[in-house]
């Protein structure tokens, strides 16, 4: 047998699987797809997440397209971190021209054109339906790793939350954390310490600051309501997975929005989807571009709970996928998680590259038919090196891979299309309406402003009972003043008439005035 009929028993029987599979494209030998020889993963393996790598402009987002549309044909949904803006022509047709023909031809793959049913999901001012969580809705533990706080830090933070809950003071936004933290350390200061223990200062002003930091990153935007509920992202359209694209154009520069948003997300799908253990197809799927941003610029903590959570998210039927340049840049404790990955080539041009790139090849499988570290940067666009999971969990063959085109536009929607969508959403309908209703800050400071009416009634009471007491005892003082004045008057009325009257007993005549006339 030819090294060549060998190289398309191998791929045909690595890739032949008894349930449902997605169609990524044909494995490749000296530039040849041998008939029937197509690279496949099982749909019910896409919950073990999975790694899209390569240099820039060798054909990730276009791989990311193909798997959405993929998931998207066979009833799964999506969920997709839109950074540079490429996917939103997965809600428009794509059009054939002779390249993308002699492609299919090669593959033996029909091409038809199709747009997919796509909602547009927004964490800023871009178009889309709104995207929030509340601060209670994060809890402490996770609100304490975003904003790397140490254990005594944490420890005050778990104490506010416990203070809120007891005294039904909501958290729904930022303004209400700041308003409390602010409130225990100084007019409440007393009624917390009576029942909870002393709060420091200090550990409570470095909160404040950390919060502060990820408020000027737009975080106040994120906190808030209406909160974002997870099942939302689990629609079907004539019988089509809803591709969701959350639009990240704007907060490239603010990483540490963006691993807010994600570990929210993850953690609040793990926490409201039920187990399923492997179900025959996921219930979700997300892709997650850019991922080098969550992770070079997450702290050891952060990384921690992503990891944990990666692991876990799993039995919940939902897959996440990695998109990135290197696959140094995801950690090897998620990276030992990642069933599917797709390679697309590397660049060799410094040291460090030549070292990356021998780093990868160690990451796949052994194969007789690839030098896979020369294969790694002779890779053309649209070309990658592909292993999955087989049905029994076991990896296949590693295939150099021609990959069929993407079925929907390979541009972006133009912004009156964009409009359009937007305008059709009930999803925007839905969460785009801001609500502020009364929480934590309201709250306190309507217990504040009570507080000191009802200081300042008690201080206008004092004054009424002060000046009382000044004009009852005036008023005792003009009566005994007037009484001596009467007394004085009397006792001189007496007085001239006894002198009178002893003067007419001893017969002296009064004197007459000299003013009498003779």
């Amino acid at each position: 047998m030819s090294k060549k009929d060998t190289f398309a028993t191998a791929m045909t029987e690595g890739y032949t699987f008894k349930g449902e599979a997605l169609v990524l494209g044909g494995a490749m030998l000296d530039g040849d797809v041998p008939e029937g020889a197509l690279v496949k993963v099982p749909l019910r393996t896409m919950n073990r997440h999975g790694l899209i790598a390569g240099a820039t402009g060798t054909g990730k987002t276009k791989t990311l397209q193909v798997i959405t549309e993929q998931l998207a044909l066979s009833g799964v949904p999506t969920l997709l971190m839109d950074i540079k803006g490429d996917l939103s022509g997965l809600a428009a047709p794509g059009t054939t021209n002779p390249k993308i023909e002699a492609r299919h031809v090669k593959l033996g793959l029909p091409y038809v054109p199709e747009a997919l049913p796509v909602e547009l999901l927004s964490l800023s001012d871009e178009p889309g339906a709104r995207l929030r969580a509340t601060v209670s809705e994060f809890g402490p533990v996770l609100l304490g790793r975003i904003l790397e706080l140490n254990d005594t830090q944490q420890s005050v933070l778990a104490l506010v939350f416990k203070y809120c809950d007891d005294n039904h003071l909501p958290l729904l936004d930022l303004k209400d954390l700041v308003r409390v933290l602010q409130f225990v350390t100084a007019e409440g200061k007393d009624e917390v310490q009576k029942t909870y223990g002393q709060v420091s200062p200090a550990s409570v002003n470095t909160i404040l600051r950390k919060v502060i930091e990820i408020e000027q990153q737009g975080a106040e935007r994120f906190f808030g309501e209406r909160s974002f509920d997870v099942e939302d992202l689990l629609q079907l359209r004539d019988g089509k997975g809803v591709a969701h694209i959350v639009r990240l154009t704007d907060i490239q520069d603010k990483p540490r929005l963006f691993s807010t948003f994600m570990l929210c997300l993850l953690a609040e799908i793990y926490n409201t989807f039920p187990e399923v253990g492997d179900p025959e197809k996921p219930k979700l799927v997300l892709f997650i571009d850019e991922a080098h941003l969550i992770f070079k610029t997450a702290t050891r903590p952060l990384l921690e709970q992503i990891e944990t959570i990666i692991k876990l998210i799993r039995s919940k039927g939902v897959g996440v996928y990695f998109c990135t340049q290197d696959p140094t840049d995801v950690p090897e404790s998620v990276l030992g998680q990642l069933g599917l990955k797709v390679q697309h080539a590397l660049r060799a041009f410094t040291a460090n590259d030549r070292k990356a790139i021998k780093r990868t090849a160690e990451n796949y499988p052994l194969t007789d038919f690839y030098d896979t570290e020369q294969l790694l940067t002779e890779l053309g666009i649209g070309e990658a090196m592909i292993t999955a999971l087989s049905e029994k969990g076991v990896p296949t063959p590693l295939a150099h891979t021609l990959l069929r085109a993407p079925i929907t536009r390979m541009d972006v929607l133009t912004s009156v299309e964009i409009d359009g969508l937007v305008a059709r959403s009930g999803l925007v309908r839905k969460y785009n309406e801001l609500i502020d209703r009364e929480s934590a800050f309201e709250i306190l400071n309507a217990k504040l402003e009570r507080a000191q009416a009802d200081a300042h009634e008690e201080e206008q009471e004092q004054d009424r009972k002060g000046r009382g007491g000044r004009d009852k005892k005036e008023t005792s003082v003009l009566e005994d003043l007037s009484k001596n004045t009467m007394v004085r008057q009397v006792g001189r009325t007496v007085f001239r008439e006894l002198t009178r009257g002893l003067l007419g007993v001893l017969g002296v005549k009064p004197t007459r005035s000299r003013t009498t006339k003779r």
